[in-house]
């Protein structure tokens, strides 16, 4: 790290894009200005709570049921290291390690702000850890998604004790020996640090950080591929008029009808059928804006939510002053575990739509070859990367009921009402995984079909993005393993190249393709 731009935490207001930037290096995370008074100030106050016969909870109590059993003032530092130890209690694969990382920036941000009674020390050692890369394994199950999401956050911390696994460079290591090798010693956590670390929805954050961006991409993309099979089945842009949507003007509505109008705008082959007696199309082609459109307006408001989340105190209890701690919920997940579980469906519906515009193309209407291949018979053309589209599907519809939905009174009764916003959070992501592969079906059979209108051509915009393609997918005139060109096509999406090609094919041509109100459909 060098010259990287600065994010001071528990001063800035921190959004997912930021969020990725500092997990990626692109921005380096420091305690600065006002943020490092109220952190020592706040960590002065519990001290002085130890200190008096001022009870609080986590502090000079017991935890959950334990809130009633008084601890001695001796027993507080022990109080702490015990309680990342007994609540190490996940299973599951390890999370991704940029997930793990944003856990650690989050929750960075939000002691930050001074309200948690954590030592500035303990915040120096966890920017230690996200400057150079040295990051805990947590596993990706065990949180209910209330008081806080306990079992990975206290995973994410026992290497701060010297306790745990870490990975460097790829390699997963112990977290004593990781320290050792740095010339670090374990931390003494002092009161209400361990309850600090571990409550909090930042599993449920890093989670929801990585599923909008994931989010954005497949709605910019499904846009794009979108396009080029209406372009493939000489659909209709009446639809897309501007004075239709302002008669029902949602927000995503009008930014996708404009979008694919943008997109479709010039185009020979739109010219070709200008006058055809084709009165409308199927739903899936002319209702995009309303299909799409509902998706963005749902992306809209995880971002919404999201980004009030990143810059909370989700701590328990919070500590206002040496006089005043609050013990109250605001470690519950329910604020994220509703939006992420409409999320859900948001998400699934895009693959739902795009799974019936490519069955449209394999039907041989508008003079294409049934299956999108001439020599049928010995070939089944693109018959099964459609079954496997359906697959998906369904796949997503069967995860579209709602954690949130669902409650399992834990810690004896203490919390007999949780979120299960976590497991929300984990679902949209392997829902978003699955559309991501239903796009490139669709990718797959959009730009075969594209070929078969030459010689005329769409616009500079989708005749850039079929090159693309192109470039790393041939035409296919007989049987192949489908299932390779589907990973290369799923790989263009995720890397968001399409989109980038997209962007810049409009710039050069003079488009605004994102729009004035893109900034809202961004991820900062």
């Amino acid at each position: 790290m060098g010259n990287e731009p600065v994010f001071k935490y528990g001063e800035e207001e921190l959004t997912p894009g930021l969020a990725l930037e500092i997990a990626r290096g692109k921005r380096k995370g420091v305690i600065a200005g006002n943020a490092a008074g109220r952190i020592e100030a706040n960590f002065a106050a519990v001290k002085g709570i130890v200190e008096s016969e001022y009870t609080v909870y986590g502090v000079n109590t017991g935890f959950g049921p334990l809130c009633n059993t008084k601890i001695a003032p001796e027993d507080t530092i022990q109080l702490q290291y015990n309680i990342l130890r007994s609540h190490s209690a996940g299973v599951g694969e390890p999370v991704p390690t940029e997930v793990a990382k944003l856990m650690m920036i989050i929750k960075c941000h939000a002691l930050s702000q001074g309200y948690s009674g954590i030592n500035p020390k303990t915040l120096e050692r966890i920017i230690w850890h996200i400057d150079n890369n040295v990051i805990p394994v947590v596993p990706d199950q065990g949180s209910v998604g209330a008081s806080g999401d306990l079992a990975p956050l206290s995973h994410l911390f026992l290497p701060l004790i010297g306790l745990g696994m870490v990975e460097v460079n790829g390699e997963t290591v112990e977290s004593e020996k990781a320290l050792k090798a740095a010339g670090l010693e374990p931390l003494a956590l002092g009161p209400k640090e361990g309850l600090a670390l571990i409550n909090g929805t930042q599993f449920i954050c890093a989670y929801s950080v990585r599923a909008l961006e994931r989010f954005q991409n497949c709605l910019d993309t499904a846009d794009i591929i979108g396009a080029m099979t209406l372009e493939a089945l000489l659909g209709s842009v009446k639809p897309f008029t501007p004075k239709l949507h302002e008669l029902r003007p949602y927000k995503g509505n009008k930014y996708v009808a404009e979008r694919l109008r943008l997109m479709l705008e010039g185009s020979e082959i739109l010219k070709s059928h200008e006058f055809c007696d084709r009165v409308q199309d199927p739903y899936s082609l002319r209702c995009m804006p309303q299909v799409h459109g509902a998706s963005r307006n749902c992306y809209l408001h995880l971002k919404e939510m999201l980004t009030i989340e990143l810059n909370s105190v989700t701590d328990n209890p919070v500590i206002l002053s040496e006089s005043e701690a609050i013990s109250g919920g605001n470690f519950h997940g329910q604020p994220m575990a509703l939006p992420l579980d409409y999320a859900c469906v948001a998400v699934s519906e895009l693959g739902n739509i795009s799974d019936r515009r490519t069955y449209l193309l394999l039907m041989g209407a508008e003079g294409l070859p049934k299956l999108l291949m001439k020599d049928l018979g010995i070939n089944s053309g693109f018959m099964i990367p459609q079954y496997t589209s359906a697959s998906l599907v369904t796949e997503n519809k069967t995860l579209c009921f709602p954690a949130s939905a669902d409650s399992i009174p834990t810690s004896l009764g203490q919390e007999d009402h949780v979120s299960m916003g976590s497991v929300s959070s984990r679902k949209l992501n392997r829902v978003i995984t699955n559309l991501e592969n239903i796009l490139a079906v669709e990718l797959l059979t959009a730009a075969q079909a594209f070929d078969f209108r030459r010689p005329l051509h769409s616009t500079l915009i989708l005749e850039e993005c079929h090159t693309l393609i192109r470039e790393h997918i041939d035409h296919a005139d007989e049987d192949r393993i489908f299932g390779n060109d589907l990973v290369t096509a799923r790989d263009l999406i995720r890397s968001q190249e399409l989109a980038r090609t997209a962007y810049r094919a409009a710039e050069k041509n003079s488009i605004d393709l994102q729009g004035e109100n893109y900034g809202d459909f961004s991820i900062y």
